[in-house]
């Protein structure tokens, strides 16, 4: 077996609008509107990184700590934060961008994993990351907490769906 290739993760950013559509009939963005542009975003990080197509696993740990409204201006971006075999976390945060001085404010984050195939939709190994900064470090390190508490919680749900058998 060949050793793999490592490789930094980029970040990647998008901008919205965000429309009467997408809004409750308080003006409030949908939280699946806004979960679909982290997905998307998500996807474009896992791509950039991998160089293959992607889809997603799971999302976790959606915290969505200020309302965004009609009118608003998003940005997304997402990051690969930890590297499995064949699959990664990607670390997405959205921010209204409310100009002058308030800038950008952090309004909604979430893990999302995505896992990479080649042409025949079977899974790829892919790089393993490289982790340079004190910032990668911590993202990387709450990535494993995330991913460890999933695990923990899958065997949780199991036991109590094996009762029910």
């Amino acid at each position: 077996m060949s050793e793999r290739e490592k490789k930094t993760s980029e970040a990647i950013e998008t901008w919205n609008f965000v429309f009467p559509n997408q809004s409750n009939p308080y003006g409030n963005m949908f939280g699946g509107e806004l979960l679909a542009i982290m997905d998307s975003t998500a996807a474009l990080a896992a791509i950039r990184y991998s160089g293959r197509t992607v889809s997603t696993a799971s999302v976790e740990r959606v915290i969505f700590k200020r309302p965004i409204f009609v009118g608003d201006r998003i940005k997304t971006i997402a990051k690969v934060v930890l590297v499995g075999r064949t699959s990664m976390m990607v670390r997405t945060d959205v921010f209204v961008d409310k100009g002058g001085e308030e800038g950008d404010v952090l309004s909604t984050t979430a893990h999302f994993t995505l896992v990479a195939f080649d042409e025949e939709r079977n899974t790829v190994e892919i790089p393993e990351l490289i982790i340079e900064t004190d910032k990668e470090r911590k993202h990387f390190e709450l990535a494993e907490q995330i991913k460890s508490h999933v695990g923990r919680r899958e065997g949780r749900i199991k036991n109590v769906v094996e009762k029910w058998k």
